[in-house]
């Protein structure tokens, strides 16, 4: 019995076309993440893992699309062979199946390899044009998420033992976003 043909998509931000990814191919089912690559939650792979069953086979567009690094790329690709499901990374044209030669496990462990080289390396970059635009007086930063009057509405809410949780909720933002806020303002204070 042939299984199920799923696609995994992951997009960094909410602007990246997710389509492009695994377009031309037919899939039964596509498990999405909207997440940086450095991030460790991703739901939808998570959800990938336990639906793929014996016979399945994943299709993903490139390595680093599935994991972050060497040792979770490894990890995720033994973990889906394990239960019987093929994995194959169309951009790099390799296959897994769990009975993978010698060669192929080495093929996995250095392209990997590449794939997390190449990321560090667009972050060290990243760094350093960061700090040669912040010597030149254009690098203003990240936008904030509030303006100065929800900043003070957030503040004096926390003040008054609203919950951090449910201020992040209300207002869109992650807990620590908040936190962050809220040390800012205890800063101006003093």
């Amino acid at each position: 019995m042939v299984g199920q043909r799923l696609g995994y998509v992951r997009v960094s931000t909410l602007d990246q076309n997710e389509q492009r990814q695994l377009e031309g191919n037919a899939l039964d089912q596509v498990f999405t993440d909207r997440a940086s690559g450095k991030d460790t939650k991703r739901p939808k792979l998570d959800e990938l893992i336990r639906f793929a069953r014996a016979g399945d086979t994943v299709m993903v567009h490139s390595m680093d699309r599935l994991a972050r690094n060497l040792d979770d790329l490894r990890s995720v690709v033994q973990t889906l062979t394990g239960k019987g499901v093929r994995v194959e990374f169309m951009k790099e044209g390799l296959v897994f199946t769990g009975e993978d030669s010698p060669m192929a496990n080495l093929m996995l462990s250095v392209m990997g390899a590449f794939a997390e080289f190449e990321r560090s390396l667009i972050k060290e970059r990243q760094r350093e044009g960061i700090a040669l635009a912040k010597t030149r007086g254009v690098y203003k930063g990240r936008k904030r998420a509030l303006g100065p009057e929800k900043i003070e509405e957030l503040v004096a809410r926390a003040a008054a033992g609203v919950p951090k949780t449910q201020l992040a909720k209300e207002y869109g933002l992650s807990r620590e976003t908040v936190y962050q806020y809220l040390r800012r303002a205890e800063l101006s204070v003093q």
